[in-house]
């Protein structure tokens, strides 16, 4: 038998470009898509018309300002550091306030390189370079992007100063050429680690080399982003214009003392929604290597319906305490307008097809359509009259430019689709769902999609 040619026949695109010209809302849409953003020319006015960031439930005070990771992968730490500046500032009758996102990035950078050698360490006798795993590990050694339980580590470890002690510099602002230069390093002492190995030498020579490395390290990520004092003192008007003075204190000292009482990360805990067959409900989850401090604790997910997620981002809300959580950012979504709205695109009348909702969200999962990607706050909510959320209001870190000033807005059925992760106060949580974090976790491989990073 034999079976049609695999290859595209003349007749076939003589064919397929006679019907395209042939309809008239085609050259249309050629009209409009070569000269404007597809994406904008897809949008819905009628989605856009009923897009209103008014909620029924919101937090007292939203921070201030409007944060702005600029061109680097920091969301996860802007949006971690934007709840726990809400109660901070609370606290201390604060009309402006932000912890330093730049303190956190360069303790993630030095921890994050020091955990990737040693991984390597760990997989030089298990496997070849050529492996899977170690492919995956080297194709991306070092990157901005980072997970809750990260964040728990640095600050249990570090501590946390304001903004002002330790500001941004060009390069937490623009991370690329920084990153390139340890990605470069660290390919390079991946090689010398494996080859160390290979020759059989002991554990404690192979330690001793990768702290020699780590030194190199300091001193690349202390030139392009600054070190940060071992000791500050923050001076500060209150909203009654009263002088005030903290310190000298060390990072560590301000986060138990000043930051603590008002919000434990110890007290918070991970949620996540993955719905593909393969990982059940009520189930705890970790990913192999996936972490930035040795010795910190894992990367843990709690596996549990999206219902139940939504249920708790609205208690949360109504208790007066926003939410850290992770997301699709990119899909059915208007940046101009801060629309996250399963309508605001309408691909099927530009293009006659769908995208990024054709397949269920279990199935965007296994084929590498959908991922989490972004992290964000809730600060709001709106519900209906049987007390059913069905809009969010998220605050960003992209500056004041985008949505209203710096907010979006998310429908309920977008939550469901494209949300994977929350953190909230344990103390809302179910007792059967916190029982979840005490099972041993199935070990996810490496290249998982729940490893994605928050970018």
């Amino acid at each position: 038998m034999t079976l049609p040619s695999a290859a595209l026949s003349n007749d076939e695109l003589n064919e397929w470009r006679k019907k395209f010209f042939a309809e008239p809302k085609n050259v249309l849409a050629q009209n409009v898509c070569t000269r404007i953003d597809p994406f904008e020319a897809c949008l819905s006015r009628q989605t856009i018309e009923k897009t209103v960031h008014v909620f029924t439930h919101k937090v007292e005070t939203e921070g201030k300002p409007v944060t702005n990771q600029k061109n680097s992968g920091r969301c996860w730490l802007f949006a971690a550091l934007n709840c726990i500046r809400i109660p901070f500032m609370k606290r201390y009758a604060l009309d402006e306030f932000e912890f330093s996102q730049s303190f956190l990035f360069f303790w993630d950078k030095i921890e994050r390189c020091n955990h990737f050698l040693h991984n390597i360490h760990k997989t030089a006798q298990k496997e070849e370079v050529e492996g899977r795993l170690v492919s995956f590990l080297l194709s991306d050694p070092i990157c901005d992007g980072g997970q809750w339980d990260m964040l728990v580590n640095l600050i249990a470890k570090h501590g946390l100063m304001p903004k002002k002690c330790f500001p941004e510099s060009f390069t937490s602002e623009a991370t690329t050429r920084m990153n390139s230069i340890l990605k470069s390093k660290l390919r390079e002492y991946a090689k010398d680690i494996r080859e160390l190995v290979k020759s059989n030498a002991s554990e404690q020579k192979v330690n001793e080399k990768i702290k020699e490395q780590m030194r190199c390290i300091y001193k690349v990520v202390g030139i392009c982003l600054g070190i940060p004092p071992e000791t500050f003192k923050w001076e500060y008007y209150n909203k009654s214009k009263e002088y005030q003075c903290v310190g000298p204190i060390s990072p560590l000292q301000f986060y138990e003392e000043h930051v603590k009482p008002v919000f434990n990360v110890a007290d918070k805990v991970c949620l996540v929604t993955d719905p593909r067959p393969t990982n059940k409900y009520g189930q705890a989850y970790t990913v192999d290597y996936l972490n930035n401090v040795v010795g910190g604790r894992d990367v843990l997910y709690n596996n549990q319906p999206v219902e139940l997620l939504m249920d708790l981002v609205t208690q949360s809300l109504k208790n007066g305490e926003v939410v850290w959580f992770g997301c699709e950012v990119s899909k059915r979504f208007a940046p101009k307008y801060g629309a996250e709205d399963m309508e605001i695109h309408d691909f099927s009348l530009v293009f006659d097809t769908d995208i990024q909702i054709t397949m269920p969200k279990a199935d965007r999962l296994i084929y590498g359509e959908s991922a989490m990607t972004h992290a964000m706050v809730f600060t709001a909510v709106s519900v209906n009259e049987d007390g059913q959320p069905y809009k969010f209001r998220v605050e960003n870190s992209w500056g004041e430019e985008r949505g209203d000033k710096g907010y979006l807005i998310m429908t309920s059925e977008w939550f469901k689709e494209f949300l994977f992760e929350i953190v909230v106060d344990k103390s809302i949580v179910p007792q059967d769902v916190l029982d979840v974090f005490e099972q041993t976790p199935i070990v996810l491989p490496a290249w998982d999609p729940m490893g994605t990073l928050a970018n």
